[in-house]
């Protein structure tokens, strides 16, 4: 799996499959029974997986202030 396919793959992900994935990764790695090169590549994963949470977070984040003002909005009303 290239670098690319990885991003496209976590980009389909939910939120909560992601965090799922992302502590399976930090178990792992805290666990200390793996090979350097594949925990470095597990943290990649992992910081990738973080990036993508965060954006679903801003994303919905967004979504509520949108719904915030428009009922605040007198004229919505």
């Amino acid at each position: 799996m290239t670098k690319e396919q990885g991003k496209n793959d976590i980009s389909k992900l939910s939120f909560e499959e992601a965090i799922k994935e992302l502590t399976g990764i930090v178990e792992k790695i805290e666990q200390g029974e793996i090979p350097l090169q594949d925990s470095l590549t597990k943290y990649e994963k992992g910081m990738a997986l973080i990036k993508h949470c965060r954006e679903i977070l801003a994303k919905a984040e967004q979504r509520i202030e949108k719904i915030a003002e428009k009922n605040e909005d007198p004229a919505s009303l």
